[in-house]
């Protein structure tokens, strides 16, 4: 089966609607029989007396207009009419043939086969909808990095996406506080210290990003290294000032979307983090 767009069966759909209402206001120019009163011989339709023609050949040039924008729904849906002699007939391309003798149609014929079609087109619809919305990326918190999602699961599946953020925040900086051992310091001062460019010391250790900050040849981060470096700092700090502490000391709720764009935030600084390399100074020179 052709996979169709959303927005293609909609527009579909609405010109199926627009021939729909193009073909009941002619109709009420019109006498309506059927098949078994014709007897398989006469139309199915006619004028009814004392209509204006000019009104009626308005009326039937506004549904055929309506017809050949909607024509293309009946191969859409696939609902064709089986009519004797004649094969699988699509009625919307075909209702002009009511007012012709040995019509093919009735108008109960267009307006269920229409019904129909609507029907389907929205089913198809529904289906387009879901599988759009399917084949969208999905983002599990659970594949946060571990440290982060580790310290949020138990808050986030009770819904309190603030306290998740928070204790995600805090896991973050103690993990690291506790590697460098550094709990000498608040947590921005912290991040402004272990971050920092400079010589690192066995009082203040110090992550550094890999490579030598002078190397310019890294072409993918304008300018090198080096900014990265830099920049490495300001998002750790950034954090803990616009997230970690406004989690920590105001009671303001925070949706759910809102807590995995924060959790995410956070789960990247902890995964560029994992990359950093540990400088812990120079060793003091032992005693002879």
């Amino acid at each position: 089966m052709a996979n169709y767009s959303v927005d293609y069966l909609r527009r579909l759909r609405d010109a199926v609607e627009v021939f729909a209402d193009a073909f009941d206001e002619w109709m009420r120019t019109q006498v309506e029989s059927d098949h078994l009163t014709s007897r398989g011989l006469m139309p199915t339709v006619w004028a009814k007396d004392g209509q204006d023609p000019a009104v009626v050949r308005r009326l039937e040039l506004k549904v055929a207009e309506a017809a050949g924008a909607a024509a293309r729904a009946v191969a859409v849906t696939g609902t064709y009419v089986m009519v004797a002699g004649a094969g699988a007939l699509d009625p919307i391309a075909n209702w002009f043939t009511m007012s012709a003798p040995k019509a093919m149609f009735s108008p109960h014929d267009i307006r269920s086969t229409t019904a129909g079609i609507k029907g389907r087109l929205s089913t198809m619809i529904a289906e387009a909808e879901t599988a759009s919305e399917s084949a969208l990326p999905g983002f599990a918190p659970s594949q946060l990095h571990p440290v982060i999602w580790t310290a949020a699961a138990a808050h986030w599946t009770t819904h309190q996406y603030r306290v998740a953020v928070r204790e995600a925040a805090e896991a973050l900086t103690v993990h690291w506080k506790t590697t460098l051992g550094r709990n000498d310091v608040d947590d921005t001062v912290f991040w402004q210290q272990s971050l920092a460019p400079g010589a690192a010391s066995a009082e203040q250790p110090k992550l550094v990003w890999p490579g030598n900050p002078a190397d310019k040849t890294n072409r993918s981060m304008r300018g090198g290294l080096e900014p990265l470096a830099k920049a490495l700092n300001s998002l750790a700090t950034g954090l803990n000032l616009t997230v970690r502490n406004i989690a920590t000391h105001t009671r303001h709720e925070l949706s759910e979307q809102e807590g995995l764009e924060r959790l995410a935030a956070y789960s990247y600084l902890a995964r560029l983090l994992d990359n950093c390399e540990i400088d812990r100074g120079e060793e003091p020179a032992q005693p002879a």
